[in-house]
């Protein structure tokens, strides 16, 4: 199986460990993965912020840098629904104001080859032992968009269950929201920091060492605010804890 590698903005910028973690992975099961190097921005900010005809060349990009592969996997669940909600609204309302159908094809052809990680892997390769081990106690955030709007429910939980040695320990509160938001962040400033302390109190509790995530600008946030409280506890992205094997540490 030959699939796309979608890596986004926030990886491909901050956090490349994470999309050579998931060609790790990839590659372990038999995909062969491809980088499209013409691939930019969703266009999640934009839209966010209210610019949407600014997002719409960003969507007719997506369209034409992935057209030909069945499968773009993406180690973030934000941008996954940003595409796969958000993309037909765009090309609906462009048609509603009279400009056409070619948005919305081009939103038609990209949404359904879209898959976050973990969904991709129980899903679509029907696997949930990726052959990892990490002998380190971890606590997982389920992010909004994950949660709420592509619905992972226990993908995650499981694939991480299966790793050798990791043990998993509940979150409390695990279903309230970080406080990222995207550009929530920046003009709620105030309410996004004390919506992440909350968490961050709440991953204290249990006592893991590890933080883990699927959605890279969640854990920035909650990994800022460890940073800044000399917390122990790090923030790591799912796909990374996958990745390790006896051979191939991650160090917590």
């Amino acid at each position: 199986m030959r699939v796309a590698l979608f890596l986004t903005c926030v990886n491909d910028a901050l956090y490349p460990d994470t999309g050579r973690a998931v060609v790790t992975v990839l590659e372990r099961l038999g995909v062969e993965v491809d980088f499209p190097i013409g691939q930019t921005c969703c266009g999640q900010p934009q839209y966010n912020t209210g610019y949407r005809r600014e997002t719409e060349p960003l969507v007719r990009r997506m369209a034409r840098v992935f057209a030909d592969y069945d499968h773009m996997v993406t180690p973030s669940g934000s941008c996954a629904a940003m595409v796969r909600d958000n993309y037909p609204r765009i090309g609906a309302k462009a048609r509603a104001e009279g400009r056409g159908t070619a948005l919305e094809r081009a939103a038609g052809e990209v949404v359904p080859k879209v898959y976050e990680l973990t969904e991709f892997l129980v899903d679509v390769l029907g696997v949930t032992d990726v052959g990892a081990s990490f002998p380190h106690t971890v606590t997982y955030h389920p992010s909004c968009h994950g949660l709420r709007m592509l619905g992972l429910g226990d993908r995650p939980r499981r694939l991480l269950q299966a790793v050798k040695g990791l043990e998993l320990v509940e979150l409390p509160g695990a279903d309230e929201c970080c406080g990222f938001g995207g550009t929530f962040a920046v003009k709620n400033a105030a309410v996004s920091t004390a919506m992440g302390q909350d968490k961050v109190r709440n991953a204290r509790s249990t006592g893991a060492e590890v933080l883990c995530g699927a959605d890279n600008s969640c854990l920035m946030h909650l990994g800022g605010l460890l940073h800044r409280q000399d917390e122990p506890m790090r923030a790591l992205h799912i796909a990374e804890i996958l990745a390790a094997t006896e051979e191939l540490a991650v160090p917590a």
